[in-house]
């Protein structure tokens, strides 16, 4: 912002107009789907939108209210408030601060590693889930009846009874909504087709007074700015909001990562994920504080700014601006809005979510991740979104420890040229005579410094000829000081000593030296051999056995 261009203004302003444009209806449509009045809607676009303007990173990025964080928050609070409205806005914003405080916490410990947390797979699976499970409870506001069930599986068996129950006005409307929205998106296309076909809706209701024909609106629209209040329910309570915050944290971070990493690559710049999550906690304290409830990074509205052209973050600072004056000064036309409308709109956003074909292709590139994202839908829709999510999560930390316990190694050889490099089926590289190359792809630790041991020796047994030396790449397995790993390779020296093997480490040469005198292991002609590299090792070695081979001739032809 501190380098703005002048010739950028024109592109910053046409964008901000389309993002406001598009996020106006959205926000309300999530306000509905959280349980919260209209006006909270906007409130969570307003501030939020300002802070990330001045501590993000991205260029492109618009934060604001998202399906699947909207979602989560539903699913959470709504049996906590037990139909109290005022209790059910409070938890919204309790559990919105609390989600902004694991993010601050999270930015200063350094954890934007975390961004690659959720591997794409499971954020696939967990996405498409939620996107199914809003799409169904849209359904009763679509077609004018009530779910008597909170669960997918007894929604979806009990269909044929629901349908029975259908309001024919209340239908009528979400499929005048509908032909508006396809018919501004084929005559219209950059124009906001959501906008337009909530702005229709509701003329109609307040033209006609469609609303004594028992079409529900959205009903009275607190406008005005926003008045500051503490909680009053339970403390106790907030327990319950823990684990879920945090839950919301982890995946709003990541998804909002894959959106502003997309937009970073498409623009030739780079983002800092430590600062993504401190302004993604402060934009969802923000909206705390302006009594709004969590965002993320919005990927539609994102795309609506990129595509017309914005350059910097004051895209979501003007498009802030429209949006509080609509909040304070314009939300009496709100009130005529049908809930119908904003039914469509949601069932329509989250149709975008929906990718089963990107799901299904990878059951032919990588049936692990297939298996992963597969589960963590099913796992969505079965027994609901907070477990499911949690589930998630729990799949993505498995998946890493399983990936550290057990990773990949490699035996290494030498090519025609000379380089070292894996052997396998190729036959591009050959196993160096005498001489046993080892590489264990993962950092060694406590957890896998056995089945490291277990690996090794089942490879050297494979071995043909005789080695005589065991080397060990210690570049990508020795990474920090473990007295397990110490422990273990002090036991590995023992064996191969016992075998006339000598065991030698190479790289971080300075490093295991200092580790070795730490833990009283010997190096050198009495322990185990450190080299600076393979190559230096592998050199060594080889002198050492023509050596040996040069004297064993001498004493044979004596």
């Amino acid at each position: 912002m501190l380098k703005y261009e002048r010739q950028w203004l024109a592109d910053d302003v046409k964008a901000a107009l389309s993002v406001a444009a598009v996020a106006l209806p959205v926000a309300i449509a999530y306000a509905q789907l959280t349980g919260v009045n209209a006006a909270v809607g906007l409130y969570s676009c307003v501030l939020p939108m300002l802070v990330y303007a001045l501590f993000g990173t991205s260029r492109q990025l618009v934060v604001g209210p998202d399906a699947a964080t909207c979602a989560v928050i539903a699913a959470v609070v709504t049996p906590l408030a037990a139909g109290d409205s005022l209790k059910h806005w409070q938890l919204v914003m309790t559990m919105t601060a609390m989600t902004g405080g694991w993010c601050l916490i999270a930015s200063r410990f350094k954890l934007g590693v975390l961004a690659d947390f959720l591997s794409k797979p499971i954020l696939m699976g967990l996405l498409n889930g939620v996107a199914i499970t809003i799409i169904v409870g849209q359904f009763s506001k679509i077609f004018g009846f009530t779910f008597d069930s909170k669960y997918l599986l007894e929604r979806v068996s009990g269909a044929p009874s629901y349908l029975t129950q259908t309001h024919l006005p209340t239908l009528s409307m979400a499929l005048l909504t509908v032909g508006v929205y396809f018919a501004m998106k084929r005559f219209k296309p950059t124009w906001p087709s959501s906008m337009f076909a909530i702005a229709f809706g509701a003329i109609l209701v307040w033209g006609f007074n469609l609303q004594q024909f028992d079409i529900k609106t959205i009903g009275s629209v607190a406008g005005g700015l926003p008045v500051f209040q503490t909680p009053d329910f339970n403390v106790g309570i907030i327990r319950e909001l823990v684990m879920p915050a945090l839950n919301l944290a982890v995946v709003s971070f990541v998804s909002m990562m894959l959106t502003a990493r997309s937009f970073a690559a498409k623009n030739g710049y780079d983002i800092d994920a430590d600062k993504e999550f401190r302004a993604l906690g402060l934009a969802n304290i923000a909206s705390a504080i302006s009594q709004g409830f969590a965002v993320s990074g919005a990927d539609s509205r994102t795309a609506v700014n990129d595509a017309n052209g914005g350059k910097t973050q004051l895209v979501s600072i003007i498009a802030a601006s429209i949006i509080a004056i609509i909040a304070i000064f314009f939300t009496k036309p709100l009130e005529f809005i049908p809930s119908a409308a904003l039914g469509v709109v949601l069932v329509i956003a989250s149709i975008h979510l929906l990718d089963f074909k990107a799901i299904w292709h990878l059951r032919f590139k990588d049936k692990q991740a297939f298996y992963l994202a597969l589960t963590t839908l099913l796992a969505v829709l079965f027994i609901g979104v907070i477990p499911g999510i949690t589930l998630a999560v729990l799949l993505g930390l498995f998946q890493f420890i399983r990936t550290v316990m057990r990773p990949t190694d490699q035996i290494l050889g030498v090519d025609a040229k000379g380089v070292i490099r894996s052997v396998d089926t190729s036959d591009k590289a050959q196993p160096v005579a005498g001489i046993f190359i080892y590489r264990f792809n993962s950092p060694l630790t406590y957890f896998n410094a056995a089945y490291f041991k277990r690996r090794i020796l089942e490879q050297y047994a494979k071995q043909n000829g005789d080695i005589q030396c065991v080397i060990i790449d210690a570049v990508p397995c020795f990474t920090h000081l473990d007295l397990s790993v110490m422990s273990m390779l002090a036991e590995l020296d023992s064996i191969f000593r016992k075998r006339g093997v000598r065991l030698e480490l190479a790289g971080r040469k300075r490093q295991l030296r200092s580790w070795f005198d730490q833990t009283g292991i010997k190096s050198g002609n009495e322990g185990i051999y450190i080299r600076s590299d393979l190559y230096l090792a592998l050199k060594m070695n080889q002198s050492q056995l023509a050596s040996n081979t040069v004297a064993t001739t001498e004493v044979i032809a004596q």
